[in-house]
């Protein structure tokens, strides 16, 4: 029993746009629900994702038109914004998308650290399911198989030199499957709570990375290459040997490791209440009403008003 071919209905109705987007949801809804159980507010990652994911959508595409350029030439060139056809390249994505994200983390007060590992969980549930619109476009495959699994392909798209054989590897089915065995995997190393912050989104590079390499060995489609080998393979192994020097130099966390709280302000959100608020987790300054729909600065300077027992005001001082 093999895997059957979707037929042409899969690009009629856009379904790698829509496996793209539901698995762009999915990965922002366990990225929010790991930041709220961090104590932060989970529309924190909305908000990035606001960015981070056109971000992420555009750097694909550039990596994807740079490393398959040879797609686009002799008068192909507006072919490359055809998204809708397929051709996103991941690494792309990763650098893009994270770069944009961290940087929207920083501006809004998050600690970078405890927010991409919330991310970093999320990113390969996502990309487990956008991988079945390459199975809707009946692309990115590897090479002929009789194993029970084998993916039926249409003969218009099988390569050339494979135009005789009917069933191949269901590469994208493989990475799939990785990347879902590598969610399990970061969940249960992130609640061991062995990695200094930042390190399980490291983790996530290198697992990804790893899995990458040997599914990119079996694919059978056209690719540029250095030196004999797939650009992306040779990504793999940079990839893959500096995650590993990067875990081994300072990977576990140590007691004087700063704290995973989730704002640089030592704020932490606190959803009592109708509507959501943002309270001081510092001691120092004991701020007893909480600041709704205001900002950390204002809760800030009421927690300095009663430690001192004066008012943000001077002219406020004299009153009985």
């Amino acid at each position: 029993m093999f895997i059957p071919a979707p037929g042409d209905w899969g690009r009629r109705y856009r379904l790698y746009g829509i496996m793209i987007a539901l698995g762009v949801i999915c990965g922002l809804e366990l990225a929010r629900r790991r930041w709220a159980r961090r104590g932060g507010n989970p529309e924190d990652m909305s908000s990035i994702a606001l960015w981070a994911v056109p971000a992420g959508l555009i750097g694909a595409r550039i990596y994807h038109v740079i490393t398959d350029n040879q797609l686009y030439r002799d008068g192909h060139w507006m072919e490359a914004f055809q998204i809708w056809n397929g051709g996103l390249g991941i690494p792309g994505g990763i650098i893009g998308g994270v770069a944009v994200g961290v940087f929207v983390a920083h501006r809004k007060g998050m600690r970078v650290g405890p927010a991409i590992d919330c991310a970093a969980v999320g990113l390969p549930l996502a990309q487990a399911i956008g991988r079945w619109g390459n199975y809707f476009n009946q692309e990115l495959f590897g090479g002929p198989t009789d194993l029970p699994w084998g993916l039926m392909v249409d003969p218009e798209h099988r390569p050339s030199r494979y135009a005789e054989f009917a069933t191949f590897h269901p590469t994208f089915l493989y990475e799939m499957l990785w990347n879902v065995g590598l969610v399990l995997l970061l969940l249960w190393i992130d609640n061991k709570k062995v990695l200094r912050p930042g390190r399980l989104f490291a983790l996530y590079i290198g697992g990804y990375f790893t899995g990458r390499l040997w599914v990119e060995a079996m694919r059978s489609d056209s690719a540029n290459t250095i030196a004999g080998l797939r650009v992306n393979i040779w990504l793999s192994l940079i990839s893959m040997a500096g995650v590993a020097l990067f875990l081994v130099i300072g990977g576990l966390r140590h007691r004087s490791d700063d704290n995973d709280e989730p704002y640089l302000d030592g704020h932490r959100f606190d959803p009592t209440g109708d509507l959501a608020v943002e309270a001081p987790i510092d001691d120092a300054v004991p701020v007893d009403d909480v600041v709704v729909g205001g900002t950390r600065a204002r809760a800030q300077r009421a927690g300095r008003q009663r430690v001192s027992g004066g008012s943000e005001n001077p002219e406020d001082d004299d009153e009985p």
